[in-house]
């Protein structure tokens, strides 16, 4: 296995970051997942745009992007699967033991792991930790990833595979790594960015592609939706048959699976939408 570290492909094996890089000290770092087919990046473009914007919110140096996609394809051409996570990941570099940054410049990993399709629907549990709709990190995709990870070990202990958060204003929030969506009287909605979740390209993509409406929900709203599915770079567009204890049989229902039809084809029709 190969990845991009320091300029150039180095053996996974044997590939190094200092102990003192400020994204492994204090989780200073963005990073960003891009779903690679037969060695091809879907949406790739709008993967950098976000990395672009969320290291001027973290306040770190823009990073080249002209770099990073020869990283992409060089760690895609040397890793050749017929489905992969491309993980970019951009830190702010070796730092002193502490918050300040230090000045050697920022690292760049590009690296690449085998996937699976997902199923087409799975189980979701809610929890009783809120995202910080005003936080300063909000918006950002942070390497700052402890609480997605005690929230999905929940999910797990509950045979689930995501866990849903509300935010300080108990509205319906985001997933760990994905965006929710529910279906109300045939319409499809979604929460709107101000409730503090990430801008999830699949998310993007599926409000442009099906029309859903960007509204404020109350957490509640999981207990009466007539359908609701997830989205992101992995799941693409993907059922939930139950949420808590709550079962949504025939998941997934006709409007789901009709986003999942719209998605699958346009995805087809254009790899850099």
């Amino acid at each position: 296995m190969k990845l991009w570290l320091d300029g150039g492909l180095q053996d996974a094996a044997s590939a190094r970051v200092s102990v003192f890089d400020h994204g492994l000290t204090v989780g200073d770092g963005i990073f960003e997942t891009v779903k690679a087919v037969d060695g091809r990046t879907f949406a790739l473009t709008r993967h950098l745009d976000r990395l672009a914007r969320s290291a001027r919110g973290l306040g770190l140096p823009e990073p080249d992007l002209d770099e990073v996609r020869r990283a992409c394809a060089a760690v895609l051409e040397a890793n050749p699967m017929p489905l992969g996570r491309l993980r970019i990941t951009y830190t702010g570099g070796h730092g002193p033991l502490g918050s300040d940054r230090g000045d050697r410049g920022p690292t760049l990993v590009v690296a690449l792991g085998e996937s699976t399709r997902r199923p087409d629907s799975t189980a979701v549990v809610t929890v009783p930790w809120t995202r910080n709709e005003r936080g300063a990190l909000t918006g950002l995709k942070t390497t700052s990833y402890a609480e997605n990870v005690v929230a999905l070990a929940r999910a797990h202990e509950h045979g689930a595979t995501e866990a849903l958060f509300p935010n300080t204003a108990g509205l319906l929030c985001e997933g760990t790594g994905s965006n929710v969506f529910v279906v109300l009287d045939g319409e499809i909605h979604t929460p709107p960015l101000a409730s503090g979740c990430l801008a999830g390209i699949t998310r993007e993509l599926t409000v442009e592609w099906t029309g859903a409406k960007e509204t404020g929900l109350p957490l509640d709203v999981l207990e009466r939706a007539d359908e609701i599915f997830l989205t992101s770079t992995l799941r693409d567009v993907q059922a939930v048959h139950r949420v808590d204890t709550r079962e949504l049989p025939g998941a997934p229902g006709p409007v789901t699976a009709k986003a999942m039809r719209i998605f699958q084809e346009r995805a087809g029709d254009d790899l850099d939408p």
